[in-house]
């Protein structure tokens, strides 16, 4: 009896540490969901893969990835991160701009530089990103995690434009959700029209729309080069993106995991750099060699010029809006400033 009692005894402590090893598993080994504005081969995708592989390579969480499309629009995402159905988001500055207004700083004509060594460091220093950013991401429940460069802005069009007067009465898509956008191209002279990417391909398909903005990685993986007759390199921006966690969420990571998921956009960040600048030349190799017909135009300095012009009416438009707006903007010059001295 006494035996008996002695193996009932061990099978009641073995059972309660199986239950404290799964309790502990079930605390500290979590699936964490990020969604994305983009497919798993695309700059977004490429960034959030790295994101996982350093979180799963480092813990006993798991990351779920939602490529564009699985969870809705940009829209959709947004509010699904905001309400902490998603744990994390990987988003293009553009669309964050109708929410959080001080984004469209990032979609501001002729500001940023198309040298990419300047890029890179603008995005590791930058005191916009790393020191104004984030606390206005916390106003809107998020925890700004990084922002990075996909590649120069190109413009697809069905005839060729050398000026603004060529662009009068063209009706361009732009994203929606971004003011700044819909200011922008109106000052180069079009006819700007918000539009989800969804209804893109269809818009071009039917005519809806004379032209579309993308970087070049997007209009080559997409055949946007077989719906349009030519690019042009304008040199007025280049397509950004954001990727940020549901800031209760973060708030509630132990001081652990708070440092893995920092280390892992740190990670991942690294990478995109890295990767985004071979995508943007790549996807133009692709395009010279499979569509020989398709113009590739460069706009000269001269032509470019009435285009800056007209940017610095946006450019003050976007400082004018808020106290904050030019602030960033003042602080984002000096930081373009210093990655122009430093940028190797």
């Amino acid at each position: 009896m006494k035996h008996f009692m002695n193996l009932k005894k061990l099978s009641a402590l073995l059972t309660g540490c199986l239950l404290i090893a799964v309790t502990s598993i079930s605390v500290y080994a979590a699936e964490w969901k990020y969604a994305m504005g983009e497919g798993e081969s695309d700059p977004q995708g490429i960034y959030a893969m790295a994101f996982k592989d350093f979180i799963e390579e480092n813990s006993r969480h798991t990351i779920k990835i939602y490529p564009v499309g699985s969870l809705g629009e940009e829209a959709d995402m947004l509010e699904q991160t905001k309400a902490g159905i998603l744990q994390f988001l990987g988003q293009s500055t553009g669309y964050m701009g109708g929410t959080i207004p001080e984004m469209d700083l990032f979609t501001l004509p002729y500001v940023m530089p198309t040298d990419t060594k300047q890029l890179d460091y603008f995005f590791k220093n930058s005191k916009v990103i790393n020191e104004m950013l984030p606390p206005i991401f916390n106003q809107h429940g998020l925890e700004l995690l990084s922002i990075f460069p996909e590649g120069e802005m190109a413009v697809t069009t069905f005839e060729p434009f050398h000026s603004p007067e060529d662009l009068q009465g063209k009706k361009m898509r732009v994203m929606p959700g971004s003011p700044i956008l819909v200011e922008t191209y109106k000052a180069f002279g079009a006819s700007p029209v918000p539009m989800t990417w969804g209804d893109l391909i269809g818009a071009l398909k039917t005519n809806m729309v004379d032209g579309q903005e993308n970087p070049t990685v997007w209009i080559e993986a997409y055949d946007l080069d077989n719906l349009t007759k030519v690019l042009t390199y304008t040199g007025h921006g280049h397509f950004n993106a954001s990727a940020s966690a549901n800031k209760p969420f973060f708030d509630e990571l132990s001081d652990r995991d708070k440092k893995l998921v920092r280390a892992a956009a740190e990670h991942a960040h690294k990478v995109i750099l890295s990767e985004a600048q071979k995508l943007d030349a790549y996807g133009l190799g692709r395009i010279v060699r499979t569509n020989p017909d398709f113009q590739i135009v460069t706009l000269t300095q001269q032509e470019r010029a009435p285009f800056k012009e007209a940017a610095k009416e946006v450019q003050a438009s976007f400082a004018a809006k808020s106290d904050s707006n030019k602030k960033l903007l003042d602080q984002m010059m000096a930081d373009l400033k210093e990655a122009e001295e430093n940028a190797e």
